[in-house]
């Protein structure tokens, strides 16, 4: 072999360790910043759609993102919604529905998917997963607008990679709790 052969070899064999240095680099640097979920630079306020709730349980539920906007939806007679959205996309939603008196929490949660295998409380009162839970309101809320109704609490996170049963039992307990304390579960007596 000549020297010019083994001299272009070399420049080879040099680039290709070069080229191959900088694809494990770039596939290291890209792994490392996967590890760190993106920063949540918004704040959550104190209280959601008229219900007063503790900001850092709700910021345990959301996902990373620059700004929080909520808003209230009403989709039916019966079911009052807060919605939040990160960045405008909906990644959060907080529900109170009325559902017919007596009914226990394992027959309403199937209606919110994400509560499918959930981990039930010991009084049988709530029902979570990492992704969604339902709260059954105690003492059963009553107003003149559903009288044999019970006010069931809902939290469902909305594809927002979110898995933290321990965030959803904490929020779902707090919000739950939050609603019986609200004019949302009782009324004022006549002439008050």
């Amino acid at each position: 072999m000549s020297a010019h052969e083994t001299l272009r070899r070399r420049r080879f064999s040099g680039r290709v360790s070069s080229l191959s240095a900088a694809v494990a680099l770039a596939a290291t640097l890209s792994a490392c910043s996967g590890d760190e979920p993106p920063e949540k630079a918004y704040t959550v306020p104190s209280s959601l759609c008229g219900i007063a709730v503790q900001p850092a349980l709700v910021k345990a539920a959301l996902p990373g993102g620059d700004s929080l906007t909520s808003a209230t939806q009403k989709p039916n007679g019966g079911t009052i919604r807060c919605n939040l959205y990160v960045d405008d996309k909906l990644v959060l939603s907080l529900a109170q529905a009325w559902w017919s008196e007596g009914k226990a929490t394992a027959a309403v949660a199937p209606a919110y998917p994400g509560t499918k295998d959930g981990t039930m409380s010991d009084d049988e009162r709530f029902i979570y997963s990492g992704q969604a839970g339902v709260g059954r309101t105690v003492p059963s809320c009553k107003t003149s607008e559903h009288p044999e109704q019970d006010l069931y609490i809902a939290v469902e996170t909305r594809d927002t990679g979110i898995d933290d049963p321990d965030a959803i039992e904490k929020l779902l307990t707090a919000y739950t709790k939050a609603v019986e304390a609200s004019a949302a579960c009782w009324e004022p007596a006549a002439g008050s």
